[in-house]
């Protein structure tokens, strides 16, 4: 690919810390994925590439866009120009994004929200789909369920949703909402420890 085809721009997030990176080139279908260290991205030579940038602390991708959190000792203005540059130097390279052992592992959920017979872990992962997961991606992160047990939905915050100010309001306000009034048995959303 001819470097001066792809284009890169950047869009700020709720969330001081990170910046998203949107690129002309599809990067993942259908899915995202959030590398919070170099060591767990064995499956995506683009995020180990990024995590050799030393201003980075956390990468998160998606369908057309990379949502990256910095070291808190860095500011935007001063590493923005270096970060889009290797971006658009590895895209443009013709290197993997993902490696094929990740593509294989990657499976579709199904329609399920108004399955009478769907699992309620099913339910809730599809409603996300469908109502949340466009509405935080545009602000460069990723909600993924975890667990549903007693009644609590737990999640995990993702991308620039993770460690975002306001993130706590969109579980409680939005999310939480959405969930007790689609599935009755959800009596709480909660965000997963860590």
């Amino acid at each position: 690919m001819d470097q001066t085809i792809l284009e890169i721009y950047t869009e700020s997030t709720p969330n001081p810390e990170t910046l998203k990176f949107v690129t002309s080139r599809f990067l993942l279908k259908n899915s995202s994925v959030e590398y919070k260290t170099i060591e767990s991205a064995t499956d995506s030579p683009l995020a180990q590439f990024i995590f050799g940038i030393p201003f980075v602390q956390q990468v998160f991708i998606s369908s057309h866009f990379i949502t990256i959190t910095k070291k808190a000792e860095y500011e935007w203005y001063e590493i923005t120009p270096e970060i889009k540059e290797c971006i658009k130097t590895y895209l443009t390279s013709g290197q993997e994004v993902f490696t094929k052992e990740f593509y294989a592992k990657l499976n579709q959920v199904p329609e399920v929200i108004n399955n009478e017979e769907a699992s309620i872990d099913d339910k809730i992962t599809a409603l996300l789909i469908k109502y949340v997961k466009p509405a935080v991606e545009m602000d460069g992160g990723n909600i993924e369920f975890k667990k549903f047990e007693n009644g609590v939905v737990t999640l995990s915050m993702q991308g620039a949703c993770s460690g975002c100010p306001s993130s706590s309001a969109t579980l409680k306000n939005g999310v939480e909402g959405l969930l007790k009034r689609m599935i009755p048995e959800v009596t709480e959303v909660v965000a997963e420890a860590g």
